[in-house]
């Protein structure tokens, strides 16, 4: 006869994953690529981002070679459909396959909407970090880049850009009152956006910035317009001088680190000069 042996198990050293972090059924997403690192000789890491689960970053072995799986599919800007699966003990996922749905040649065509396409990109980057849905900011940057393929680069789409980021991010500034005293501001006023936002004459600061409340009204009308709207704003030297300035100090003091493709971006299009008065610029 055969003994039999009672085996007990005790769950005090068991470790039981948690299924929703680590399902073992694949995903799909539509997804944006953000960014991509060779790795090895034939390898990628991509950075890509999703409506439901925002940024994430994933591991596709072979992708330089693999035609089938990947072929151009993890280009930056591109629109893909991405299938992929949680790696255990890993902060990486293994992509497994990606359909090309729009490769968005025409703004590779363009060096300025290349430029910023790339600086869009790594804004969403800086900004949003990895997890958490954010479903506006993936509309914005879908519409943006479907925009720079149809029409190439201009100021107004980076100044729009900025904007909606600051408010998407939490970090809107205070536009058509003072942010230290909330009182109403004359015609000129000054921005500083350490301080938050528009100051009145009492509440300025050194190195703030002088700016007209015309301005600032355009940039307040430009912000409550949907975030997924790039076509049709034609705004004026005044409104694109005075105010694309103040967008992109705001959205320094917000920004974890130095964005490296603004560099490139400011060599290809500088940011406008507001025209003095005598040079009739006019707002939007």
């Amino acid at each position: 006869m055969f003994s039999k042996k009672l085996h007990v198990f005790s769950l005090e050293n068991i470790t039981i994953l948690n299924p929703d972090r680590f399902p073992m059924h694949p995903q799909k997403s539509d997804a944006i690529i953000l960014q991509h690192i060779d790795y090895g000789e034939s390898d990628r890491i991509v950075t890509f981002f999703t409506p439901e689960q925002g940024l994430l970053k994933g591991f596709a072995r072979g992708a330089r070679k693999s035609r089938k799986r990947f072929g151009a599919a993890l280009e930056p800007f591109s629109g893909v459909r991405l299938i992929w699966r949680q790696r255990p003990n890993s902060s990486l996922l293994n992509l497994q396959e990606a359909e090309l749905l729009d490769l968005r040649d025409g703004l590779r065509r363009d060096l300025k909407a290349l430029a910023l396409a790339a600086y869009g990109c790594e804004l969403v980057t800086a900004l949003f970090g990895e997890g958490g849905a954010h479903p506006e900011v993936y509309a914005m940057l879908k519409s943006l880049l479907d925009q720079l393929d149809v029409d190439g680069g201009c100021a107004e789409y980076r100044l729009l850009l900025e904007l909606r980021l600051l408010r998407l991010s939490g970090h809107e500034p205070h536009l058509l009152h003072c942010a230290v005293c909330g009182g109403a501001l004359p015609e000129q006023v000054h921005f500083s956006a350490e301080q938050g936002g528009s100051l009145c004459p009492v509440c300025r600061v050194p190195g703030a910035r002088p700016v007209s409340l015309a301005t600032l009204g355009s940039l307040a009308r430009c912000r409550e317009t949907p975030a997924d709207r790039f076509a049709g704003f034609h705004l004026g030297a005044t409104t694109l001088g005075e105010g694309a300035p103040l967008c992109t100090a705001a959205l320094d003091a917000q920004l974890p680190r130095r964005i490296k493709s603004r560099e490139f971006l400011d060599r290809l299009e500088p940011l406008p000069a507001a025209p003095r008065p005598s040079d009739g610029g006019g707002h939007s």
